[in-house]
């Protein structure tokens, strides 16, 4: 097999953005979509060239004419349609996060392994070339004494919320909320370099519908490291992302989507006083569009016979979610999945 044909299931503007990367991969081939109505399967397939429609996900998860499926679908079917395709046989790359909680991304691993089908969490700054260059340069700062990840952004959808319109975005029964949208971002690449940690504590800004509209988390980890991520879909924040060392600091501009990394040595003179350390531009930048990494990454591990990434693991994707739960009852953020 040199190229590997995909089925897609949601038909958003993260499917479009997916898709627009994916087509810089060679071995990407776009053979399917499913959608609950014929019209807007026609319509999307229109769009991106795609010979092959369906309306029901198991009839595509059967089909001969896909070998993967990207889920995109909302968070509560994550788990429901990825295990339906692995089921069938077909590899899984699924958007983050994985599933509702981590009893659903255990039974999505077990899948994986019974079926002996490759399952991947599409997280994508953590496989780009300067999450690369970060953790190739993260000795360099000697001991690591703190991970700070800020990812801020108003939602367009809450000014709807504000109105008394509550779209799907803050809808407990979705599994949605700022934690499992955005604040994933801070989290995972701290669990991808650091573990599990230690002790958890959040606190937050929970919303009537029932989900979490911001929050601050602090971490601690063993030998004197902590770590503190801010999340928000209700404020904004320019905050970089920093991890700050006996040596020196890494700085990134942006948890999310990781445009530059520089390297900043620890200033030598006791008194503090004297030049200031020069900052060192890292970076690594993208050659191709930020969606290329993680489909080139599935597809690695599909045609090497693979079950699941180094980076984006079933472990580091079930620790994450482990995390997500506990913040989640910390705030008192019930889903119907769980």
């Amino acid at each position: 097999m040199s190229r590997l044909r995909f089925g897609v299931a949601g038909t958003n503007f993260i499917t479009d953005w997916v898709i627009a990367g994916a087509r810089q991969d060679e071995r990407f081939e776009l053979s399917a979509v499913y959608s609950r109505t014929q019209q807007t399967a026609e319509a999307f397939a229109a769009r991106h060239g795609i010979p092959h429609t369906f309306t029901s996900l198991e009839e595509m998860a059967k089909s001969k004419l896909v070998d993967a499926v990207y889920i995109a679908s909302p968070n509560f079917l994550h788990a429901s349609q990825s295990i339906l395709c692995m089921r069938h046989g077909k590899h899984v790359l699924c958007e983050k996060p994985l599933a509702s909680n981590a009893r659903e991304a255990r039974e999505m691993i077990a899948a994986s392994q019974t079926y002996n089908v490759a399952l991947m969490e599409a997280m994508k700054p953590t496989l780009t070339p300067n999450f690369l260059a970060l953790r190739d340069n993260i000795g360099r700062i000697g001991t690591v004494r703190r991970y700070f990840a800020s990812y801020c952004q108003y939602s367009s959808r809450y000014d709807k919320y504000r109105e008394g319109v509550t779209l799907n975005a803050f809808k407990p029964e979705y599994s949605n909320g700022a934690m499992m949208d955005i604040g994933i971002y801070t989290v995972y690449p701290m669990v991808v370099l650091f573990g599990r940690p230690l002790k958890i504590d959040a606190s937050g800004v929970m919303l009537s519908s029932g989900v979490d509209g911001q929050g601050a988390v602090n971490f601690t980890y063993g030998g004197g490291m902590n770590a503190t991520t801010l999340y928000s879909k209700i404020a904004n924040s320019s905050l970089p992302t920093e991890i700050q060392g006996e040596d020196g600091l890494l700085t990134l501009d942006r948890i999310n989507t990781i445009g530059s990394v520089t390297y900043t040595p620890r200033l030598q003179a006791a008194s503090g006083k004297g030049p200031r350390p020069e900052v060192q531009d890292i970076s690594a930048p993208a050659t191709r569009d930020e969606y290329y990494y993680e489909i080139a990454e599935f597809i690695n591990l599909v045609l090497a016979g693979r079950r699941e990434s180094e980076v984006n693991s079933h472990h580091n994707s079930l620790i994450t979610l482990e995390i997500i739960d506990e913040v989640r009852r910390q705030l008192g953020v019930v889903y119907p999945a769980d």
